[in-house]
């Protein structure tokens, strides 16, 4: 039986995002990425996906949400019931790759906590650092947030409102995530954006435990 690399994301969103990273990098095909519409579902198929034969890679990318710290430790306590050793109580800043045990079938594991495995947050987090550091629009766009006189959206989803303002304001207005990274909109040459396709080709493109 042919073994899988997996990747299981929360939302579409992630997926077009990693798949026009994967494209911009060259770096690979992964041959399913499963959108969980949430982190309850995530954690829910997780340890099932943990136990199938067929996958030598498993990763996940989820939101720090508003506790980094808790959404670690809900992912961690899933892997060190299923056998995994070695377990660091925070995660890595690079994006965290844990080995099987030694004798074991369990898949290699990649871990990215949106938006940079340090800082609270979510997807739209991580695509404001793939921004030019002095882009005018961007800057004029928090401004104008900052400035209305009512907020209809809760602070939560802050970040979203200003990445879809951001991206209302392009040569082609309201282009997807993953279409304004092939736009060039956004900047995955920026460092976070290298971080992240290093932790993606390191997880399920590094040969290590993958033969």
């Amino acid at each position: 039986m042919a073994e899988k690399k997996v990747l299981l994301v929360e939302g579409k969103d992630d997926e077009y995002v990693v798949k026009n990273i994967c494209g911009r990098f060259r770096i690979g095909k992964i041959d399913a990425i499963t959108p969980t519409e949430g982190i309850e579902e995530l954690l829910k198929i997780l340890p099932v996906k943990l136990l199938e034969s067929d996958i030598s890679v498993l990763g996940m990318i989820i939101d720090a949400d508003t506790d980094l710290q808790a959404r670690w430790d809900s992912i961690t306590l899933k892997l060190i019931t299923a056998g995994y050793l070695n377990v660091k109580e925070k995660p890595d800043e690079n994006g965290t790759i844990l080995m099987p045990p030694l004798d074991s079938l369990l898949p290699k594991v990649g871990i990215w906590i949106m938006p940079n495995n340090k800082l609270s947050g979510m997807l739209e987090d991580f695509l404001q650092f793939l921004i030019p550091e002095k882009d005018v629009i961007y800057r004029h766009a928090k401004e104008s947030i900052t400035a209305l006189p009512e907020k209809r959206f809760s602070k939560a989803h802050g970040s979203k409102v200003l990445m879809h303002t951001w991206l209302a304001w392009q040569q082609e207005p309201g282009k997807p995530y993953g279409q304004a990274i092939t736009a060039r909109y956004l900047d995955t040459d920026l460092p976070l954006g290298q971080t992240f396709a290093s932790w993606l080709r390191n997880t399920f493109f590094d040969n290590v435990n993958d033969s």
